[in-house]
């Protein structure tokens, strides 16, 4: 998600940067070095960043652009076509204005907007501005701000299955037509927009639509929620009111399990809340960003749970900020909290089988100057889910730390270490308030780490979004100020559960700007698939080409070859986001949030141009018209 709040950093560490570790890392390394390294990997960067220090390490911006990116860029245009990527790429001028656009090899439909009902029948919104949904409709329909999702097909079909997906935000002057709440009602219906929807879908006569089932749900801040590893039963969770535990918030990205469950993740959960009387943050509540007026959303004026000067809620804000595992299939489950993932600002929770069977979790805390997390479970989790144990409530969290010369640690976040034992009372205090301690073991801060996605060779990717506000760049941080962001990947030691790992950058957004095919900014969402490609999707300001801005894209890369060709483009004001695929890859769902920031000037969009109606979220299906791998 990209907002004026996204400006903020509460990281005062003083950490070591990123950026600093490499200016170092590109520093150390030759031009013909790097230039075998491209030949041999496909890095875009390996090139591209020794003509950035040519130009020394200053800011990169499109007035700033000299010939050595020239020639970057020419050089990579010029390679011949990959054999992964055969689709026509869609050109920078035709992908701005205020409907989508998908290149001539492919085509898509638009599903389950914001307001569709989760069973047929029940009333739906539509986008009329004088006819807003209830808050007990808004409780049984789709919510707003699509996000994460995954799809879990039903049997072995590629043509139904149950969607999960994330709704992330949803302004007030989208939800409610106003910029603050007048009543608990208002509340309500903003609470109900944001969370998690199950729906089942289904491909009939050719059209992929909405279907009844007795597993869709909605699951929002108002739904219980239960707890579950290090800090379950411990007193941060509980209240002086003794409320029980509801709700999920600020769903962003997720991740998924090979028990076939969901994981959505808890982002910016601070900003709903705030305060009515007086009230001074703790250390940790400015370490987590809470504040007094919180992002506008108003909650905290209706109901005491978002009250931060209300005691009788102390600890609320605990209990958000965690990834939450939801079965899909299975509407009788109450979500659950994973708490031995720990508490931060969680984009993504990408789940990879390591070494002896361990369940591995990466993660990234989306906000400037942030950290990189990993999660490797107690032991095999096979063996572990037939003793009754959750593989995701026992295990070991970590947080990275990049090195100059490309290496880098796994730094445990464990109370058995001294220096957090002197910061925290239990290992319930360090999982709660991860950052602090990642800030206490010396972690990298990062360019805002979004998505992370695990390849099948064992490669690992990051997008680092952007991050205006650097002043000195680090190695794994090489542009001070990064306004278009960048890409890194690394491979950890043993299979995903060692200590060590060596990284290195797999782009920076700045160095596609002269390729029209290519140019991109503020990459956020990454999906790799078993084939050796990359899909990247955008949120935040893209590079002008041609005198032509872009919306936000959804481009393919090969990572072999290091080429990149834009797919898709969204509409006005809009994030492109979510990735989910049918077994056979034929089918790729993603999702547009907040088009034209609900502006209906800018655009309509799902409706017709020009209809008057609301923008809404919703899901795009993407196929090839051949019918071949969705990327190809």
């Amino acid at each position: 998600m990209q907002l004026i709040h996204d400006n903020r950093s509460s990281n005062t560490s003083g950490n070591r940067p990123f950026q600093d570790v490499l200016q170092a890392r590109m520093s150390r390394r030759n031009v013909l070095a790097r230039s075998a390294a491209l030949s041999a990997t496909g890095f875009l960067a390996a090139l591209a960043g020794d003509r950035w220090l040519d130009r020394g390490a200053v800011a990169m911006s499109e007035g700033s652009r000299t010939a050595a990116t020239q020639e970057v860029g020419n050089a990579i245009a010029e390679r011949p076509g990959s054999n992964l990527i055969t689709f026509k790429p869609v050109p920078a001028v035709n992908g701005a204005g205020p409907v989508p656009t998908i290149s001539s090899d492919y085509q898509f439909e638009v599903l389950i907007p914001w307001g569709t009902s989760i069973q047929p029948g029940d009333p739906e919104y539509n986008g009329n501005p004088n006819k807003r949904p209830t808050a007990a409709e808004q409780a049984q329909q789709v919510g707003i701000g699509h996000d994460g999702m995954w799809l879990f097909p039903i049997g072995d079909s590629n043509d139904r299955g149950m969607l999960a997906i994330n709704h992330e935000f949803g302004i007030n002057t989208h939800v409610l037509g106003k910029r603050t709440p007048e009543s608990l009602e208002d509340v309500r219906l903003s609470q109900h927009a944001h969370g998690v929807s199950i729906v089942e879908i289904q491909k009939i006569n050719g059209k992929w639509q909405r279907v009844g089932s007795s597993n869709a749900r909605r699951i929002h801040v108002n739904t219980p929620v239960t707890f579950s590893g290090p800090v379950a039963d411990h007193p941060l969770l509980q209240t002086p009111a003794g409320n029980s535990p509801k709700g999920t918030v600020n769903n962003c990205a997720n991740g998924y399990t090979p028990w076939g469950t969901y994981l959505t993740c808890e982002e910016n959960f601070n900003g709903y809340f705030g305060a009515t009387g007086s009230w001074t943050p703790t250390e940790e509540q400015q370490r987590y960003g809470f504040s007094a007026g919180g992002f506008g959303y108003g909650w905290h004026n209706f109901d005491p749970r978002f009250d931060l000067s209300n005691s009788n809620y102390t600890n609320e804000e605990h209990r958000f900020g965690w990834v939450v595992e939801i079965d899909p299939m299975d509407a009788s489950q109450t979500p659950v909290k994973r708490t031995a993932l720990g508490r931060f600002k969680h984009e993504n929770a990408e789940l990879v089988v390591g070494r002896g069977g361990r369940a591995v979790v990466y993660m990234g805390d989306d906000e400037r100057f942030d950290y990189i997390y990993k999660f490797v479970s107690e032991s095999n989790w096979r063996s572990m889910q037939a003793r009754g144990i959750s593989p995701l409530d026992r295990g070991t969290l970590y947080v990275a730390k990049f090195n100059d010369n490309g290496t880098g640690e796994w730094l445990e976040l464990t109370i058995n270490n001294p220096a957090l034992a002197a910061r925290f009372a239990d290992q319930a205090e360090v999982l709660t308030f991860a950052r602090i301690a990642a800030d206490t073991l010396g972690a990298t801060p990062m360019d805002r780490p979004e998505w992370i996605a695990a390849a099948p060779n064992g490669d690992i990717y990051c997008a680092l979004t952007n991050n205006s506000r650097r002043q000195v760049s680090d190695a794994p941080n090489p542009l001070a100020p990064n306004p278009f962001g960048h890409i890194i990947k690394w491979r950890d030691s043993d299979n995903h559960v060692g200590t060590t790992f060596t990284w290195d950058i797999f782009v920076l957004a700045v160095d596609t700007h002269n390729i029209d095919k290519s140019a991109f900014g503020s990459p956020d969402g990454l999906w790799s698939d078993p084939d050796g490609r990359l899909f990247i999707e955008t949120d935040g300001t893209q590079p002008e080409i041609n005198g032509v801005r872009p919306n936000d894209q959804l481009l393919v890369a090969d990572t072999k070859t290091g080429e990149i060709c834009r797919l898709f483009t969204g509409v006005t004001g809009c994030e492109v986001t979510g990735l989910a695929r049918t077994p056979d890859r034929r089918t790729l769902f993603v999702n547009l949030q907040h088009p034209g920031n609900g502006n209906p000037a800018l655009t309509n969009f799902p409706a017709s141009q020009g209809s008057g109606k609301i923008p809404r979220d919703a899901t795009v299906v993407i196929t090839r018209k051949d019918g071949g791998i969705v990327g190809s």
